[in-house]
């Protein structure tokens, strides 16, 4: 067995960064006409959401409401609320990328290449901690991507002020030994950076990541001004980083920095799907979150900068002592996390137009929807975080939101059987013109197909005009870098019918996942795949055969006794029918590679690939640092237990929430 006991350095500890009492004596971002910003885009989204519901309360008024009407109005109201808040998001940061114009200070955009050419001249004395917490990963390519990431900051030339922990929890005995042979390798091929490069293993992984990434803080926080958090299958190139420690250094009252992770080495159709539509959409609806949001922006749990010492006094999370799904450890820690650094005066800043920040995706659905079963349960416990003291107006949105995103699904699903039950209801039921004996004319059934085409089209215009806008985004000013306007085009044609047909699947996924934890299902939270692979037939009809018949039940018997609303309903049931062979097909490696070859979903990670993207890829083909999960034959190769810094421990405190 190998000892827990960790060597320590001689080095000199470094002076501790300023207190947080200090650290806000400086300047703030600035950022003109916070407060005029969120007015607007919420006088935006409610006459929007009041516009719709009075076109829905039109529709179901001139008949007399049933109690069923009633309910369906009020769950319709919650979900064109989100499609509106989404919606507005996307036309503001449409106008913003569109005319190049930067969302928080209002100026105008400066270039990548401005941006390159004065990265020599970001100096700042600060010391920054890149950190990046594991847990039982495929050891080959997390050492990979750490390499790569380092690497590309070493070639800056600019890496002074920057160290690198590989903050492991792994528990497996196996994968521990195949981190520290890998290890062994890395500090070989870095030898000049060996006081740089740390790797550290927990013995128990007590509070997950919350717990790893607390134990760096309280054993070595005290020497770094900030931290760059990456997942394990994150990759930053060196220029980002330098950025992002320079916008830390220059805004003291920064708390956190995030900025927009881009999906990248995707091979299956799925993969490839989320890759392009990540690449061609995200820069846009984050410029539009960044504008309205200003200082109050979201913390997506990587690929960010952390301000230590605010985190550490203000970020410590207790375990809930609530009742199921509300209680226990904190899981989307993340939101939580900026809410309380916003709650005492921080600010939490998106930068959408940093490029550099990359990440990996699920390759195929069934993959991707365990991810989201992961959030699903994290996310339903802010609901019961929305009356944390002092928390700002904000906060309480993002987690509001961050629950209504999956909840949101539940309640589609119950409108579209609810509105089966009174199409059903109205085709069976006996209409009674003559309301009374001595009634002269007869009350006859009103409907408003006006309207009620109206709304259909204000919905669809809301859900696809911002596809739309990024599309022509893109040809306005990236064309090349997806290929050409031809395959942009096309690419997006695909991209939006493959959504059409897998948006009732995942809808009933997300519907599922939420009602069994409010049940009381749990789930682990472990590593997930990061490489492509093909989903069996068996997996596909296991994860959605039910749904399969429930859809051909429900389609027969609304063909049944109401054609025209099955018509209307076709292309969900669709969606569902088709379900088993779009989980399979879409988990297709030679698909995907087909698809590549015909340039479709072609994304600007591919068509210009970074090099720091092609110094991970020369990685993981390099047989040389290849490394298997079954340590047994490569524990010989381990002489020393790492090295790591000295410590000066300093207690994080759990906040009152």
């Amino acid at each position: 067995m190998l000892s827990n006991k960790f060597l320590i350095d001689d080095r000199t500890p470094r002076t501790p960064q300023s207190k947080v009492t200090e650290v806000f004596d400086g300047q703030a971002l600035n950022v003109p006409y916070r407060k005029f910003r969120v007015l607007l885009f919420l006088i935006l989204t409610l006459v929007t959401s009041i516009a719709g519901f009075r076109m829905m309360f039109d529709i179901l008024k001139p008949n007399g409401t049933t109690t069923l009407e009633i309910i369906l109005l009020i769950l319709f109201s919650a979900t064109f609320i989100w499609i509106v808040t989404a919606f507005w998001s996307a036309i503001i940061g449409f106008v913003f990328q569109l005319f190049k114009i930067d969302p928080l200070t209002l100026k105008k955009q400066p270039s990548i290449a401005a941006l390159t050419e004065n990265l020599s001249n970001k100096a700042f004395e600060s010391k920054v901690a890149v950190v990046m917490p594991i847990y039982n990963e495929d050891t080959h390519r997390v050492f990979a991507g750490f390499e790569a990431s380092l690497m590309s900051l070493l070639e800056t030339g600019n890496s002074e002020q920057f160290d690198f922990y590989l903050l492991s929890d792994t528990q497996d005995p196996d994968i521990r030994l195949a981190e520290l042979a890998a290890w062994q390798n890395l500090l070989k091929r870095f030898k000049g950076q060996s006081q740089k490069i740390f790797y550290r293993n927990r013995p128990k992984n007590t509070g997950k990541k919350v717990g790893n990434l607390k134990d760096f803080c309280e054993r070595w926080g005290a020497f770094y001004e900030s931290m760059i958090v990456l997942d394990a299958d994150s990759i930053m190139t060196g220029s980002c980083m330098i950025e992002l420690a320079y916008q830390m250094h220059s805004n003291p009252k920064a708390g956190l920095i995030q900025t927009v992770p881009i999906p990248v080495r995707q091979e299956t159709f799925f993969g490839r799907f989320l890759q392009f539509a990540a690449q061609l959409c995200c820069p846009m609806l984050a410029t539009g979150l960044a504008f309205w949001q200003t200082d109050n922006a979201n913390y997506w749990g990587h690929n960010a900068i952390i301000r230590v010492e605010a985190f550490k006094n203000h970020c410590g999370l207790p375990t809930l002592k609530k009742r199921s799904p509300f209680g226990g450890d904190i899981l989307s820690h993340d939101f939580v996390e900026a809410a309380l650094l916003r709650r005492d005066g921080w600010e939490v800043i998106l930068l959408p137009n940093l490029g550099g920040s990359y990440e990996e995706v699920p390759s195929n659905i069934l993959d991707y929807a365990t991810r989201d079963r992961r959030w699903v349960q994290g996310n339903i416990q802010h609901l019961g975080m929305l009356t944390i003291p002092r928390m700002t107006l904000l906060s309480r949105i993002h987690l509001l939101f961050g629950a209504l995103a999956y909840v949101t699904s539940l309640i589609w699903l119950v409108m579209l059987g609810l509105s089966t039950i009174d199409a059903i209801n109205r085709a069976v039921t006996k209409k009674e013109y003559f309301s009374s004996s001595y009634q002269l004319f007869p009350d006859w059934p009103i409907t408003k197909p006006d309207l009620i085409f109206s709304l259909l089209f204000l919905t669809f215009t809301l859900l696809l005009l911002p596809k739309l806008l990024a599309v022509l985004l893109a040809l306005v000013h990236r064309r090349k870098e997806f290929g050409g306007a031809v395959k942009l085009i096309i690419s997006s044609l695909v991209e939006m019918t493959f959504s059409i047909i897998i948006a009732p699947l995942m809808m009933v996924f997300h519907a599922f996942f939420v009602v069994s934890i409010f049940l009381g299902f749990k789930v682990g939270w472990n590593a997930q795949p990061r490489e492509g692979r093909l989903v069996s037939w068996f997996e596909a009809i296991k994860a959605s055969g039910l749904g399969v018949l429930a859809a051909l039940m429900w389609g027969s018997v609304t063909l049944y006794f109401s054609p025209l609303f099955f018509y209307w309903l076709s292309p969900v049931l669709l969606g569902l029918v088709l379900a088993p062979l779009m989980i399979r097909w879409s988990s297709s490696l030679r698909l995907g590679l087909q698809a590549r070859k015909f340039g479709i979903f072609a994304a600007p990670s591919e068509i210009t690939k970074p090099r720091v993207l092609a110094y991970l890829a020369e990685q993981l083909n390099n047989n040389d640092t290849k490394l298997s999960n079954n340590a047994s034959h490569s524990a010989k190769q381990i002489c020393l237990i790492p090295k790591l810094p000295r410590e000066q421990f300093e207690p994080m405190p759990l906040q009152n929430i």
